[in-house]
């Protein structure tokens, strides 16, 4: 398969970035290099595009899209939520500018064999990194019921989590449940049949909740975001794009605690902790896509960005 990733609100990231030609910015969801591709192509021979993704298959796939790119660039396996290793193993002290795109790319989705779409029959796998152990599998065989409820409902925020975890350690007593086909049948089973002709798929927010269980993606965006910040320079800017509401309030927190460090009670007249903010709020209300986008990629409908600078 080609990794061919639509990039989501694409002139509306490129544009808040505000790309200087010899700076140094960072795509630390790099996937195809969508993204990517529109950072590089505003700079200038001696500017630097810094790619991040635990996915080999992305980064095989974003290394020849921007092969045609005319500025430095430096593409590395490893999690967004590392930015300070990556910089530093690479001797680069700060950057101009960072990309975040959270979530799983149209190519992971659309390929039957990485298990993350319930659209297709697959082995349950679900990782981002492949060389990690830890699957979808283990989180669906080997969590037991309270487990499998608290990700569900928290993680996919879906209100059969209970029935849904209860039918599924039934299942699994009988014989392991091995592929996504066979976990979609027991989701199906376990939710009403009113409740499933209303809504998304049945079993869209169960794989949600155990694909952000395999790959820790929620701890790991709330690692990065002051990370990201910490290395930044001043007038660099940080762009987050989320698709749902968990990372959505993660980002919109972490911002808003940076904006306001200050940790006095309320009740002081004065502060006097000492902590002062050291970034700025550029967008407040979130950035969607326009209708035009939304014509051209449906799966762009929730998808949100929020920005801030660094002082």
């Amino acid at each position: 398969m080609d990794f061919n990733h639509v990039p989501v609100l694409y002139r509306e990231c490129i544009d808040n970035l505000k790309i200087k030609p010899d700076g140094i910015y960072v795509d630390g969801t790099l996937g195809g290099g969508g993204h990517a591709h529109g950072i590089g192509e505003q700079l200038s021979e001696k500017g630097l595009l810094v790619g991040i993704d635990r996915d080999d298959d992305a980064l095989s796939a974003a290394g020849k899209r921007l092969e045609d790119l005319k500025c430095r660039k430096l593409l590395v396996k490893s999690t967004y939520a590392d930015i300070k290793d990556v910089l530093d193993d690479n001797d680069i002290s700060g950057i101009d500018g960072a990309l975040l795109d959270i979530g799983v790319s149209s190519f992971q989705l659309d390929n039957p064999e990485r298990g993350f779409s319930y659209m297709h029959d697959a082995p349950l796998d679900m990782r981002m990194n492949r060389d990690d152990s830890f699957t979808a599998y283990d989180v669906v065989n080997g969590y037991d019921k309270n487990q499998l409820t608290e990700i569900i409902r928290k993680y996919g925020e879906e209100k059969w989590a209970s029935r849904i975890a209860e039918f599924i350690t039934k299942a699994r007593k009988k014989e392991k449940i091995n592929t996504t086909g066979e976990l979609v049948e027991i989701i199906k089973n376990a939710i009403p049949a009113g409740a499933r002709r209303e809504g998304p798929h049945p079993a869209k927010r169960t794989f949600q909740a155990i694909r952000i269980e395999v790959n820790s993606e929620l701890e790991q965006l709330k690692d990065a975001i002051d990370r990201f910040c910490d290395v930044l320079n001043p007038d660099g800017r940080l762009c987050i794009i989320t698709f749902h509401s968990l990372e959505d309030r993660i980002v919109k927190e972490a911002y808003n605690r940076r904006i306001n460090p200050c940790t006095c009670p309320p009740e002081f007249p004065v502060c006097v902790c000492g902590k002062v903010s050291d970034v700025k709020k550029v967008t407040g209300k979130p950035i969607i896509p326009s209708e035009s986008e939304l014509t051209d990629n449906p799966r762009a409908r929730s998808a949100k960005l929020r920005v801030i600078e660094k002082r």
